[in-house]
């Protein structure tokens, strides 16, 4: 081939190259201004959604506050019902978010906290203990504790509010964390609506129904609370944000913290373990204290 020829051959070669860039470039954009126009469409989605449910509530609202005017015998009870509808109607209207953040956006968030504690828990050698202890002082009512020896003591609340837990004696230094969990148990608190649970068995159904239902981390939670040896194992599928064994994954943080939070005892956290069907992750708590109520 003549040097003309090769150079022709690269000159089109080149060109080639050129047009395929372009043309990825042009693809890109295109994708990322139909993944903008989803967003939007989702966020309308949601929010007319939202606005259906409050014109609903108002409907049944003014349609219950006109019965009451036609039927005097259920007068009280029509008017109750309509103010209740119409009260709704105004919350769920003006409550309405006007904006949704994917679980993408969460599940990233958390990994790269959740590394960043890991990473420092390596670097410092600490156990591979996790213990969520209760405290009566401080901001956080759960701190969790990853001690510097696999024997342990339990540190004084004034040492765990630091996240550097440094003491006099050797058993009782390491680290001391918000958990994950503990705003959603808050969240979880502050939205319930009957008696605080008091029982390991009570306590494990109000978290399990909380994560599924409440706050949607998962697909299905399954407890089983063995009394006698002072342990809970729960199945869960379809964790939205990825893979329980990571550092203090909200998941298993929050039913941690109810835990200990309601049986007032110190709890830990195995490592999560994968089920027999592999359709599936398992977590295992276990406390000390054997007066608990059964």
């Amino acid at each position: 081939m003549s040097t003309n020829s090769r150079l022709d051959a690269d000159a089109d070669a080149d060109e080639d190259g050129d047009e395929s860039i372009a043309e990825l470039r042009t693809q890109l954009e295109v994708l990322t201004e139909e993944n903008e126009q989803l967003r939007e469409s989702y966020i309308r989605a949601k929010q007319a959604q939202y606005r259906r449910t409050a014109l609903g509530l108002g409907l049944i609202g003014l349609l219950a506050g006109a019965a009451g005017m036609l039927v005097p015998d259920a007068r009280e009870v029509l008017f109750a019902l309509g103010g209740i509808g119409l009260f709704g109607a105004v919350l769920t209207y003006y409550l309405t978010p006007e904006r949704f953040v994917s679980a993408d956006v969460g599940r990233d968030v958390y990994t790269a906290l959740a590394g960043n504690e890991a990473a420092l828990v390596d670097e410092l050698g600490l156990s591979e203990t996790r213990l969520y202890i209760p405290t009566e002082s401080g901001d956080d009512p759960v701190r969790l504790f990853v001690p510097q020896r696999e024997a342990y003591s339990i540190p004084e609340d004034e040492a765990l509010a630091h996240s550097i837990v440094v003491t006099e004696t050797d058993t009782t230094r390491g680290v001391a964390f918000t958990p994950s969990g503990g705003p959603l148990f808050e969240a979880f608190e502050a939205a319930r609506s009957g008696p605080a649970a008091e029982t390991p068995a009570a306590i494990a159904t109000q978290q399990t129904d909380a994560i599924v239902e409440q706050f949607e981390l998962v697909d299905s939670a399954t407890p089983d609370v063995d009394p006698e040896d002072s342990r809970l194992t729960v199945a869960i599928d379809g964790s939205v944000y990825g893979s329980l064994d990571r550092f203090d994954h909200p998941v298993a943080s929050v039913i941690a913290v109810g835990l200990a939070a309601g049986l007032n005892t110190p709890v830990t956290l195995e490592q999560p373990t994968t089920n027999g069907d592999k359709s599936g992750s398992l977590l295992t708590y276990r406390w000390d204290r054997t007066d608990v109520d059964r």
